[in-house]
């Protein structure tokens, strides 16, 4: 079994508009750093779109047609001030979604070990029913609940290393005691989101803020002590990273100073405890990560590391 690369062309033409964070080039530049010699072993598969059933899963039916009428047929039109779209933002949102549920079939029946999802729009601050912080699906959420509908896979844990909090998925998560969301994240910082105090109404949300100019020992004092304790806690059965890379000290949209090793220990710390308890079933999908020389070294650590798990 190898890992496996899910991504699409589609994602490309989500275009956000000239000077906007989250553009086009993230991705581009993700897939040329997995183009080069060490990573000809990976599987590479085309995401195929999230169907309806897949979204309702994790948004209602509402918050999908709010979405698909956003999409301008020219140009670019704002669901709010930081999330813009444009002619094939609707397809791009399918394609996100779309590849992690290819993925978690790919992980549940063996197909492959592992996967990776390069694709956007990122997934995170989408709530059940309001699509903001430049998402517009909760990628990671269609996942996890696919992965319980279609393959019996009834425990999914989130590990979300991304700077900003992932409001979206605690928010889907929180009255599902079957689903773990788990985060570290800079505090104070937008959404303002993600306070230690906010453990779901199981206590299935678990929080470990990091101030502003935190670094590694920080970083990894809050997965050793807070996160992957409730990983094992939790047993989960498949294991789902929201794998933002602006937590990087070159990233320019937040304060704290990690490194690529950090991703990587973080990624090897979490294939330890997916081998333990889920038959190494990992499915890790691109978040953030807004330094394209950062975005492309931290994603090729965090995939090279997923290739050993």
């Amino acid at each position: 079994m190898f890992t496996t690369l899910f991504t699409h062309a589609a994602c490309l033409d989500h275009d956000t508009g000239l000077g906007h964070p989250e553009c086009s080039d993230r991705l581009r530049a993700v897939l040329a750093a997995l183009e080069t010699e060490e990573f000809h072993m990976l599987e590479r598969q085309e995401a195929p779109r999230a169907t309806v059933e897949q979204l309702l899963r994790a948004h209602p039916q509402a918050h999908i047609d709010r979405v698909m009428a956003a999409i301008p047929a020219a140009d670019h039109a704002g669901i709010d001030g930081d999330t813009v779209v444009s002619p094939g933002s609707g397809e791009a949102a399918l394609r996100a979604a779309g590849a992690v549920v290819a993925a978690v079939d790919s992980v549940a029946s063996g197909q492959s070990r592992n996967a990776f999802c390069a694709v956007r729009p990122p997934g995170h601050h989408a709530e059940r029913e309001k699509p903001m912080g430049f998402c517009l699906f909760n990628n990671a959420a269609v996942g996890a609940y696919h992965a319980r509908a279609a393959h019996g896979l009834q425990r999914v844990a989130v590990v979300d290393f991304d700077v900003h909090h992932g409001n979206g998925t605690q928010d889907i998560f929180q009255f599902d005691p079957d689903m773990l969301y788990c985060s570290t994240h800079q505090s104070p910082l937008y959404p303002g989101t993600g306070d230690a105090g906010e453990k779901g109404e199981y206590g299935n949300c678990v929080n470990a803020p990091l101030p502003a100019m935190a670094g590694s020992p920080e970083f990894r004092h809050a997965m050793t002590h807070v996160i992957l304790p409730a990983i094992d806690h939790f047993r989960p059965d498949l294991l789902i990273i929201s794998a933002g890379f602006d937590a990087h000290s070159r990233d320019p949209m937040a304060s704290l100073h990690l490194i690529d090793d950090d991703f990587v220990w973080a990624t090897r710390k979490l294939g330890e405890l997916a081998r333990t308890h889920c038959g190494a079933r990992i499915v890790s999908v691109l978040e953030g990560g807004y330094n394209l020389r950062a975005l492309a070294s931290a994603s090729a650590a965090h995939v090279r590391e997923l290739m050993y798990c």
